[in-house]
C-alpha cells in the first residue's frame, strides 16, 4: 500500500522501477519531495498571477510603485486594479476615446464623454450607475492627471426621477431609498 498522497510524489513514483512499489522508505522520500514540488508549483502559479493586473494580489504594490501611484493597502483590490488599469490606459494624446477608455477601467465606469470646446470643458456622464459610482475619487484623479490643464471637467450622475417610477414602487420601497436616488442630472464639479 502506497503512502504517497502528494500529486508530484505519485507522478515521480510512476517513473521508478516496480520493486520500489512496497518500499516505505521510498514512499517517505517521494512524499517529502513531492510535497515540496507541489508547494513550488503553487508558488510559481501565484507569482505568475502577479504579472497581470487583473489577477494580481500581493503584486499590486509593485504595479503601483512602477506607475507612481500612491499605495493604499486598505483599499479593496478591485479598486486598486481599476486605478492601475486607468493609469496604463491614460497614455497618449487626450481624446474623447482616451477619456472613455480610462473611465471604463473603473467599476461601473460606462460613461459618455462630450466636448464643449467653446466653454473649454468636457462632460463625463455616468450612464450605468445610479448616484455616484464607487471609487469616484480615483477616477477623478486619473482624469485630472491626463486632461489638459486649460480644460474643465464636469461630472454628471444619473438618478431616478419620480415620474420615471410609473407606479412600480410602493411607498415602503420609496422609504428605503435615499433621496439622492430621485434627483435629476445635476452637474457636479
Amino acid at each position: 500500500m502506497s503512502f504517497v498522497t502528494s500529486p508530484s510524489g505519485r507522478r515521480m513514483k510512476g517513473y521508478l522501477p516496480d520493486y520500489y512499489e512496497t518500499s516505505r522508505v521510498m514512499d517517505s522520500i517521494l512524499q517529502a519531495q513531492g510535497a515540496e514540488l507541489d508547494q513550488l508549483r503553487v508558488s510559481l502559479e501565484e507569482t505568475l498571477q502577479q504579472f497581470f493586473v487583473s489577477s494580481a494580489t500581493w503584486g499590486l504594490d509593485a504595479w503601483e510603485a512602477e506607475l507612481g501611484i500612491a499605495t493604499v493597502p486598505d483599499k479593496p483590490d478591485d479598486q486598486r486594479r481599476a486605478v492601475i488599469h486607468a493609469k496604463l490606459r491614460g497614455v497618449g494624446t487626450v481624446t474623447v476615446e482616451l477619456l472613455h477608455s480610462v473611465a471604463s477601467a473603473y467599476e461601473r465606469g460606462a460613461v459618455e464623454v462630450t466636448q464643449q470646446p467653446a466653454l473649454y470643458q468636457f462632460t463625463v456622464r455616468f450612464v450605468d450607475t445610479l448616484g455616484t459610482p464607487p471609487n469616484l475619487g480615483d477616477l477623478q484623479a486619473a482624469i485630472e492627471e491626463i486632461k489638459p490643464a486649460h480644460l474643465q471637467v464636469v461630472y454628471q450622475y444619473k438618478y431616478f426621477l419620480l415620474n420615471q417610477l410609473h407606479q412600480t414602487m410602493t411607498i415602503k420601497d420609496l422609504q428605503t431609498r435615499k433621496m439622492t436616488d430621485f434627483a435629476p442630472f445635476i452637474p457636479v464639479s
